[in-house]
């Protein structure tokens, strides 16, 4: 499935027409857009334990924008970079609705866990992909007690079916923008930005903006130099994140 007809498959399950949006100006210019972020930035990581990370698949799950996040948390190191002594801060695990095969294009995803029986978890993913009622229902009860609920591309339409994003800025890949305003008008849709952060519910623009969110996400748990040591062990150059 090509960039266009994924991005047309995973609105249409939003309710979305499959006509093409309109684009604003500057809005895809990745060199030069940022983060917009909230003034109440910090997380505060558990005491013992591990932070659960939910990385929410269905059917059409796109790759970018859930392999972007988990290429994130997973590179995270705090402790130094001695493999004796390092640690790993973020536990990830994939849910749905059950734990079926999920594909994406050629793709074959088998979700750790479901929506019923999965653990507590205080980071949730939620990239563009077909979704359920189901998924939603969870979304609005999991959003209530996780530190962060982040959206990537369309996932962005999930949060807002959700209620997730009523009275609040947001924004989601740039060719949806105008169909996510005329959806839910009581959204403040933001433009040319790599995402848009708040207190608890962040969404991040098309694909790539997803790993610029998760980075923020480090940095709210661990500081900046964590998470510019992640960005750099990764080879990503995006300076997007740093807001």
């Amino acid at each position: 499935m090509n960039r266009r007809r994924f991005l047309s498959a995973a609105a249409a399950a939003a309710a979305l027409p499959a006509t093409r949006a309109f684009s604003a100006p500057n809005e895809s210019n990745p060199s030069d857009a940022k983060g917009l972020a909230t003034q109440k930035y910090k997380l505060t990581p558990p005491a013992n334990g591990k932070i659960p990370v939910a990385i929410v698949i269905s059917e059409g799950v796109n790759v970018i924008d859930f392999s972007g996040p988990w290429g994130v948390f997973s590179s995270v190191m705090i402790g130094g970079t001695d493999h004796a002594t390092h640690q790993m801060p973020y536990d990830l695990f994939t849910v749905s609705d059950k734990t079926e095969i999920v594909t994406s294009g050629g793709l074959k995803l088998v979700p750790n866990y479901t929506f019923a029986n999965m653990p507590e978890t205080k980071v949730v993913v939620i990239p563009a992909q077909s979704g359920s009622d189901a998924m939603i229902e969870w979304l609005r009860k999991v959003a209530l007690t996780a530190d962060v609920t982040m959206s990537v591309c369309t996932g962005a339409f999930k949060l807002a079916k959700a209620g997730l994003l009523s009275g609040k800025a947001a924004t989601t890949h740039h060719e949806f923008l105008d169909q996510l305003q005329k959806d839910y008008p009581d959204i403040q849709v933001k433009r040319g930005v790599r995402f848009v952060e708040g207190e608890k519910i962040s969404t991040a623009g098309g694909l790539t903006s997803g790993t610029d969110l998760a980075l923020r996400v480090v940095e709210r748990y661990f500081g900046r130099d964590v998470a510019q040591t992640t960005a750099t062990y990764m080879e990503y150059q995006s300076k997007g994140w740093i807001v």
